[in-house]
């Protein structure tokens, strides 16, 4: 039998309420505390400048253009746009993340931040974070909501002229598709990036794609905690893998991270950087 019109799963599908029923298999998202509690050491291996420089030049700003930075954690890309004399509205829902970002704005003399601390939820305009404030208005790797069309709409309703987001190419921005093709994970558990293209395209806007790869040689103090971290791409899959499934998953990365956790001088670290690939979508505002 023939595809139609009317049964074209791709034409007629609603992918902002198919996201909407993915995020309530998935486990619970980080809250604001979690961030909270990270901000005080979350250093380099957090924020590495070969992300932030690809961003940065597919993101290719005009001069002095305005910024707003969604999620901005604590600026990895607002401190070098800052320098680079863009004016920054830089916003999170994590407090801890934002005293870290004012503390390092301040120490390095940058004048053009402007902080808030404001979610992905709340009233925006209330804030004072008004329909086109920002020339450019950027998400990077900070899409984590229960409704995503609502917050590619919130985030174009920002921008004079552009947006730019990035999202992970596999399931969650914690895994490593390299190591879960080596303990056998080979489900199609989520690629967010479809969404975010095919949402876009239902609102009648031609999203452009290109590629950022993030390698990050993470350094460990013990085993357990290297495999704890490990671990966390397994517990992101919540209720998209049967329990059964993810008890031999974790055994098989339990033996991968065995052989691969090498001692190093200031700890263990993997033989092999830990590689996440991420989505750039851009598109006109």
């Amino acid at each position: 039998m023939g595809v139609t019109a009317n049964s074209a799963s791709l034409l007629t599908t609603d992918w902002a309420e198919e996201w909407k029923q993915l995020q309530v298999l998935r486990q619970r998202s980080d809250d604001a505390s979690y961030w909270d509690g990270r901000a005080k050491n979350f250093g380099h291996n957090d924020r590495p400048n070969d992300y932030a420089n690809s961003f940065i030049e597919l993101a290719n700003l005009q001069e002095g253009e305005s910024v707003f930075d969604m999620g901005c954690g604590n600026g990895a890309l607002a401190l070098p746009l800052a320098r680079a004399g863009h004016p920054v509205l830089a916003c999170d829902f994590s407090g801890g993340m934002l005293e870290r970002l004012r503390a390092d704005a301040e120490a390095q003399g940058l004048t053009n931040i402007t902080s808030k601390q404001m979610s992905w939820a709340d009233d925006w305009e209330a804030a004072g974070v008004l329909p086109k404030s920002c020339d450019v208005a950027i998400a990077s790797r900070s899409i984590v909501t229960s409704d995503l069309r609502d917050s590619l709409e919130r985030l174009s309703s920002v921008a004079r002229r552009k947006c730019c987001i990035t999202l992970s190419t596999g399931h969650s921005p914690r895994s490593d598709e390299n190591i879960l093709r080596a303990i056998g994970m080979t489900e199609a558990v989520g690629r967010d990036y479809w969404y975010a293209l095919n949402i876009l395209i239902q609102m009648g806007i031609k999203p452009e794609l290109q590629y950022i790869k993030s390698a990050r040689h993470d350094i460990y103090e013990s085993f357990d905690e290297a495999y704890g971290n490990a671990s966390l791409m397994l517990e992101g899959m919540g209720e998209l893998v049967t329990p059964q499934r993810k008890q031999q998953l974790a055994q098989n990365l339990h033996a991968w991270v065995t052989e691969h956790l090498k001692p190093c001088e200031s700890g263990f670290m993997f033989d092999e950087p830990r590689v996440v690939s991420w989505a750039f979508i851009s598109w006109d505002a």
